[in-house]
Protein backbone atom coordinates (compact mmCIF):
# COMPACT_ATOMS: atom_id res chain seq x y z
CA UNK A 1 0.00 0.00 0.00
CA UNK A 2 1.54 3.25 -1.07
CA UNK A 3 1.27 5.99 2.03
CA UNK A 4 2.09 9.46 -0.44
CA UNK A 5 1.15 11.99 2.27
CA UNK A 6 2.53 15.45 2.43
CA UNK A 7 5.83 16.28 4.39
CA UNK A 8 3.91 18.39 7.10
CA UNK A 9 1.56 15.30 7.78
CA UNK A 10 4.35 12.95 7.04
CA UNK A 11 6.00 14.78 10.64
CA UNK A 12 2.55 13.98 12.72
CA UNK A 13 1.24 10.81 11.57
CA UNK A 14 4.55 8.49 11.02
CA UNK A 15 3.72 7.11 14.30
CA UNK A 16 0.73 6.01 13.48
CA UNK A 17 2.18 3.41 10.57
CA UNK A 18 4.09 1.40 12.75
CA UNK A 19 0.32 0.88 15.38
CA UNK A 20 -0.75 -2.96 15.00
CA UNK A 21 -4.17 -1.52 13.78
CA UNK A 22 -2.20 0.05 10.81
CA UNK A 23 -0.50 -3.77 10.40
CA UNK A 24 -3.77 -4.91 10.15
CA UNK A 25 -4.77 -2.76 7.91
CA UNK A 26 -1.89 -3.45 5.44
CA UNK A 27 -2.48 -6.96 5.85
CA UNK A 28 -6.45 -7.10 5.43
CA UNK A 29 -5.76 -4.88 1.63
CA UNK A 30 -2.73 -6.93 0.77
CA UNK A 31 -5.32 -10.55 1.55
CA UNK A 32 -7.94 -8.84 -0.33
CA UNK A 33 -5.72 -8.14 -3.55
CA UNK A 34 -4.89 -12.19 -3.33
CA UNK A 35 -8.26 -12.83 -3.16
CA UNK A 36 -8.50 -10.30 -6.71
CA UNK A 37 -11.19 -8.35 -4.64
CA UNK A 38 -11.72 -5.05 -5.74
CA UNK A 39 -11.07 -1.98 -3.75
CA UNK A 40 -11.99 1.32 -4.12
CA UNK A 41 -10.13 3.88 -4.23
CA UNK A 42 -7.22 2.66 -5.81
CA UNK A 43 -3.79 2.07 -3.88
CA UNK A 44 -2.14 5.48 -4.91
CA UNK A 45 -5.12 7.68 -3.85
CA UNK A 46 -6.17 5.86 -0.31
CA UNK A 47 -4.54 8.79 1.46
CA UNK A 48 -4.99 11.42 -1.17
CA UNK A 49 -6.77 13.84 1.64
CA UNK A 50 -3.07 14.03 3.47
CA UNK A 51 -1.81 15.03 0.06
CA UNK A 52 -4.02 17.69 -0.84
CA UNK A 53 -4.83 19.55 2.61
CA UNK A 54 -1.44 20.07 4.04
CA UNK A 55 -1.10 19.64 7.93
CA UNK A 56 0.03 22.96 8.35
CA UNK A 57 -2.83 24.18 6.42
CA UNK A 58 -6.28 22.50 8.09
CA UNK A 59 -8.82 24.84 8.83
CA UNK A 60 -11.59 22.69 8.43
CA UNK A 61 -12.48 18.81 8.99
CA UNK A 62 -15.43 17.38 6.89
CA UNK A 63 -15.85 13.78 8.20
CA UNK A 64 -17.59 11.48 5.54
CA UNK A 65 -18.34 7.47 6.23
CA UNK A 66 -16.39 5.52 3.58
CA UNK A 67 -15.33 5.82 0.31
CA UNK A 68 -17.94 5.41 -2.47
CA UNK A 69 -18.11 1.58 -3.49
CA UNK A 70 -19.30 1.91 -7.60
CA UNK A 71 -16.68 1.89 -10.19
CA UNK A 72 -15.13 5.24 -11.30
CA UNK A 73 -16.26 7.34 -8.07
CA UNK A 74 -14.12 7.19 -4.93
CA UNK A 75 -10.99 9.72 -5.29
CA UNK A 76 -9.53 9.74 -1.48
CA UNK A 77 -11.31 12.70 -0.46
CA UNK A 78 -14.99 12.58 1.51
CA UNK A 79 -18.12 13.01 -1.22
CA UNK A 80 -15.72 13.93 -4.02
CA UNK A 81 -15.97 12.45 -7.42
CA UNK A 82 -13.66 12.82 -10.47
CA UNK A 83 -14.46 14.94 -13.02
CA UNK A 84 -16.97 13.70 -15.30
CA UNK A 85 -18.27 11.21 -13.04
CA UNK A 86 -22.21 11.65 -12.04
CA UNK A 87 -22.64 13.82 -9.02
CA UNK A 88 -24.04 11.43 -6.44
CA UNK A 89 -27.17 12.13 -4.36
CA UNK A 90 -25.33 12.72 -1.03
CA UNK A 91 -23.30 15.13 -3.15
CA UNK A 92 -26.11 16.69 -4.92
CA UNK A 93 -27.80 17.20 -1.48
CA UNK A 94 -24.73 19.25 -0.29
CA UNK A 95 -24.73 21.43 -3.08
CA UNK A 96 -28.69 21.82 -2.78
CA UNK A 97 -27.96 23.17 1.16
CA UNK A 98 -24.80 25.11 -0.29
CA UNK A 99 -27.51 26.66 -2.22
CA UNK A 100 -29.76 27.47 0.33
CA UNK A 101 -27.42 28.67 2.87
CA UNK A 102 -25.07 30.88 0.94
CA UNK A 103 -26.69 31.38 -2.56
CA UNK A 104 -24.34 29.46 -4.57
CA UNK A 105 -25.50 27.90 -7.97
CA UNK A 106 -25.10 24.20 -8.23
CA UNK A 107 -22.49 22.84 -9.62
CA UNK A 108 -22.25 20.96 -12.60
CA UNK A 109 -18.97 18.82 -11.45
CA UNK A 110 -18.49 16.78 -8.04
CA UNK A 111 -14.56 17.32 -7.62
CA UNK A 112 -14.02 19.27 -4.22
CA UNK A 113 -10.07 18.97 -4.90
CA UNK A 114 -10.87 22.59 -4.87
CA UNK A 115 -12.03 23.09 -1.25
CA UNK A 116 -9.20 20.48 0.05
CA UNK A 117 -6.32 22.67 -1.90
CA UNK A 118 -7.90 25.85 1.00
CA UNK A 119 -7.60 23.66 4.23
CA UNK A 120 -10.81 21.69 4.15
CA UNK A 121 -9.31 17.90 5.53
CA UNK A 122 -12.11 16.02 3.40
CA UNK A 123 -11.96 12.64 5.37
CA UNK A 124 -13.43 9.57 5.35
CA UNK A 125 -13.65 7.40 9.40
CA UNK A 126 -12.82 4.56 6.74
CA UNK A 127 -10.43 5.01 4.06
CA UNK A 128 -11.12 1.79 1.33
CA UNK A 129 -14.22 -0.05 0.82
CA UNK A 130 -14.98 -3.69 -0.85
CA UNK A 131 -16.99 -2.79 -4.40
CA UNK A 132 -20.31 -3.00 -3.93
CA UNK A 133 -19.98 -3.44 -0.40
CA UNK A 134 -20.13 -0.21 1.78
CA UNK A 135 -18.67 0.24 5.31
CA UNK A 136 -16.75 -3.35 4.18
CA UNK A 137 -13.66 -1.79 5.87
CA UNK A 138 -14.97 -0.10 9.09
CA UNK A 139 -13.33 -3.13 11.32
CA UNK A 140 -10.03 -3.30 9.44
CA UNK A 141 -8.28 -0.57 11.60
CA UNK A 142 -8.95 2.38 9.85
CA UNK A 143 -11.66 3.49 12.50
CA UNK A 144 -8.30 3.43 14.83
CA UNK A 145 -6.22 5.08 12.30
CA UNK A 146 -9.08 8.30 11.65
CA UNK A 147 -9.53 8.13 16.04
CA UNK A 148 -5.95 9.23 16.01
CA UNK A 149 -5.59 11.42 13.05
CA UNK A 150 -8.55 13.25 14.68
CA UNK A 151 -7.12 13.50 18.24
CA UNK A 152 -3.90 15.00 16.39
CA UNK A 153 -5.29 17.90 15.21
CA UNK A 154 -7.14 18.58 17.55
CA UNK A 155 -3.99 18.47 19.71
CA UNK A 156 -1.51 20.04 17.63
CA UNK A 157 -3.91 22.77 16.02
CA UNK A 158 -6.07 25.75 17.21
CA UNK A 159 -9.81 26.95 15.90
CA UNK A 160 -10.43 24.19 13.18
CA UNK A 161 -14.42 23.62 12.35
CA UNK A 162 -15.12 19.92 12.21
CA UNK A 163 -18.13 19.35 10.24
CA UNK A 164 -19.69 16.11 11.81
CA UNK A 165 -22.71 14.69 9.11
CA UNK A 166 -23.98 11.11 10.33
CA UNK A 167 -23.63 8.54 13.06
CA UNK A 168 -20.24 7.87 12.10
CA UNK A 169 -18.86 11.64 12.04
CA UNK A 170 -20.72 11.98 15.28
CA UNK A 171 -18.56 9.10 17.23
CA UNK A 172 -15.71 11.00 16.62
CA UNK A 173 -16.50 14.00 18.78
CA UNK A 174 -15.48 12.59 21.50
CA UNK A 175 -11.82 13.25 20.47
CA UNK A 176 -12.50 16.97 19.54
CA UNK A 177 -11.32 19.30 22.12
CA UNK A 178 -14.52 21.57 22.19
CA UNK A 179 -12.94 24.37 24.18
CA UNK A 180 -10.36 25.43 21.41
CA UNK A 181 -12.54 23.97 18.24
CA UNK A 182 -16.00 24.67 16.11
CA UNK A 183 -17.72 21.54 16.10
CA UNK A 184 -20.78 21.52 13.56
CA UNK A 185 -23.14 18.50 13.56
CA UNK A 186 -26.52 16.76 11.40
CA UNK A 187 -27.34 13.93 10.02
CA UNK A 188 -26.33 13.03 6.99
CA UNK A 189 -26.71 14.24 3.94
CA UNK A 190 -27.90 11.37 2.08
CA UNK A 191 -31.30 11.24 0.83
CA UNK A 192 -32.44 8.73 3.23
CA UNK A 193 -31.55 11.29 6.23
CA UNK A 194 -30.98 14.58 4.37
CA UNK A 195 -34.76 16.64 5.13
CA UNK A 196 -34.67 15.14 9.02
CA UNK A 197 -31.85 18.19 9.84
CA UNK A 198 -29.07 18.25 7.30
CA UNK A 199 -31.25 21.05 4.83
CA UNK A 200 -30.95 24.21 6.89
CA UNK A 201 -28.30 23.21 9.04
CA UNK A 202 -25.67 26.43 7.46
CA UNK A 203 -22.51 24.77 8.12
CA UNK A 204 -21.12 26.56 5.29
CA UNK A 205 -21.92 29.99 6.26
CA UNK A 206 -21.04 28.92 10.26
CA UNK A 207 -17.99 27.46 9.01
CA UNK A 208 -16.43 30.76 7.47
CA UNK A 209 -18.20 32.94 10.46
CA UNK A 210 -15.82 30.85 12.98
CA UNK A 211 -12.92 31.09 10.25
CA UNK A 212 -13.29 34.78 9.95
CA UNK A 213 -13.63 35.48 13.43
CA UNK A 214 -10.69 33.69 14.07
CA UNK A 215 -8.53 35.42 11.58
CA UNK A 216 -8.50 32.82 9.35
CA UNK A 217 -9.96 33.17 5.67
CA UNK A 218 -13.14 31.87 4.46
CA UNK A 219 -13.40 28.75 2.10
CA UNK A 220 -14.69 29.24 -1.40
CA UNK A 221 -16.91 26.75 -1.87
CA UNK A 222 -17.60 27.03 -5.36
CA UNK A 223 -15.76 23.81 -6.50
Amino acid sequence: MEVNIESSWKKVIEPLFSKPYFLNIINHLKTEKALNRTIYPKGSIIFKAFHETTFDNVKVVLLGQDPYHQPNQAMGLSFSVPKGTKIPPSLHNIYKELQNDIGMPIPIAGDLTKWANQGVLLLNTSLTVRANEPASHQKIGWIEFTNDVIKLISTHKNHIVFILWGTFAHQKQQYIDATKHKILKSVHPSPLSAHKGFFGCNHFSKTNQYLVAHGESPIDWMP
